[in-house]
């Protein structure tokens, strides 16, 4: 028997760590060669490692959540045997791993100012600020004894709405004239908010933020602490594109249900040329912009796992019936975790809908380093005024969507953005224009 130590190897994303997601098995238990034992999480994806020997687990570098460098301890294993030559030299290669870059000096001294800030600040601080203390909890009113009610003055109505309330009216001050009004309940209960609720307090709940939900949290806070933001948000008459997509649903044969997300993402494709700004990446290090050629399209997908942005690739070369696959492909496989690392890095522009759920008007988050995202919101039904064929003003029922987009205003000016979405705006109500080569 012999010990083995395996290290967490260089999963080839350049990456410094990876996160502890989950273990497969823990100390005590036995491994067999190329079973998984443990789940990492990377910048991009979730990769198993496998053990590349048989035996029983002696230790392991730490509980889920917690970050392992590449080429640190992973596990522990007493091994049946001898350690393969081979397997021993990948290990080997693996703990000699050259660690990230270190950071840049400003970097290091934001870091310090945090970690150490100056004593004479914090006096400062706390005195031209002081703090009070924490206000006590505030204890619960006991609730009070019912009462009969049958001498309190109230129309029947206020009695029957008291009795559905389970408020006893004898607790409810009436006016002047002794008489408990519709008005007094309501002060009752806007004082009494938790009397008669039907719904039950919950417990406090801690939950540890891991993985992709720590993941997005990074990358969330990271867009928004270093993208300057702004919105842009615009109203689509949807009426014809609606019923051009019905046609098409209508004879699709073995073809996929074409949603709008496909025949957006077509629209989007074809303005994008006159707008190459919105398609883009931006290097803020560097202090370079590439504008692309090829729309590489991130689709924000929610899983059980938190919010995952797949990409479709070359999306400007794929026809409406090609993008429903790939968009219903790369959904599954987001939610159920078989998306590749490929295909979820490489995005040019990102797509984010919210379906039924789209609400009236979104600003999203941008995909970090992408300059620009945009949200398809709910399509509603509402009358409008329009000009017919004849020239003559008339009401009509019409299918209204409202289309939001943000972008980084360090490389797309409120000018664009509104040109580029207007621009879009009339291809989408033109919707034949979409199926034009």
């Amino acid at each position: 028997m012999a010990k083995f130590t395996f290290n967490m190897p260089d999963i080839g994303e350049g990456i410094a760590e990876a996160e502890i997601v989950q273990w497969h098995k823990q100390v005590g238990d036995t491994v067999q060669e190329d079973e998984e034992f443990v789940d990492m999480m990377t910048d991009k994806a979730t990769v198993p490692m496998e053990s590349p020997v048989n035996g029983k687990i002696l230790e392991i570098a730490g509980g889920e959540g917690d970050m392992v460098s590449i080429g640190s301890m992973l596990v522990v294993i007493d091994v049946e045997g001898e350690v393969p030559d081979e397997v021993a030299e990948e290990n080997d290669a693996a703990a000699e791993a050259t660690p990230a870059p270190a950071p840049k000096d400003e970097e290091v001294e934001e870091r310090i100012e945090v970690e150490n800030p100056d004593p004479s600040d914090a006096d400062d601080a706390m005195a031209a600020d002081p703090s009070p203390p924490p206000a006590p909890s505030p204890t619960p009113a006991p609730k009070p004894e019912a009462k009969a009610d049958t001498k309190v003055l109230a129309t029947p109505a206020v009695r029957k709405r008291a009795k559905d309330l389970g408020v006893d009216l004898a607790q409810v001050k009436p006016a002047e004239d002794g008489r408990v009004r519709h008005g007094d309940l309501d002060q009752f209960l806007s004082y009494n908010s938790g009397y008669g609720s039907a719904a039950p307090t919950r417990e406090d709940e801690e939950k540890k933020v891991i993985g992709m939900r720590r993941r997005i949290a990074e990358n969330m806070a990271a867009s928004k602490r270093n993208i300057p933001h702004f919105s842009y948000v615009e109203e689509v008459d949807v009426t014809d594109l609606e019923e051009l997509r019905a046609q098409l649903n209508a004879n699709r044969g073995d073809k996929p249900k074409l949603t709008i997300l496909p025949m957006l993402i077509t629209a989007i494709c074809k303005t994008l040329p006159d707008f190459p700004m919105i398609n883009a990446r931006y290097d803020d290090e560097a202090g370079v912009v590439t504008r692309y050629g090829a729309v590489h399209m991130g689709m924000a997908a929610q899983t059980d796992a938190g919010l995952m942005v797949p990409v479709i690739k070359n999306a400007q070369a794929q026809n409406l019936w090609q993008l429903a696959n790939e968009i219903s492909r790369l959904a599954d496989a987001a939610r159920n975790g078989t998306a590749k690392s490929e295909e979820m890095q490489g995005g040019t522009l990102t797509v984010t809908s919210l379906g039924p759920l789209g609400g009236v008007a979104t600003t999203p988050v941008i995909n970090r380093p992408e300059v620009a995202i945009i949200g398809p919101n709910r399509i509603i039904e509402r009358p409008m005024y329009v000009i017919g064929s004849d020239g003559a003003e008339r009401i009509e029922k019409r299918k209204l969507m409202n289309i939001s987009i943000s972008c980084d205003h360090r490389v797309v000016d409120g000018w664009d953005a509104a040109s580029f979405v207007q621009a879009l705006k009339k291809l989408l109500e033109a919707p034949a224009l979409i199926l034009v080569s």
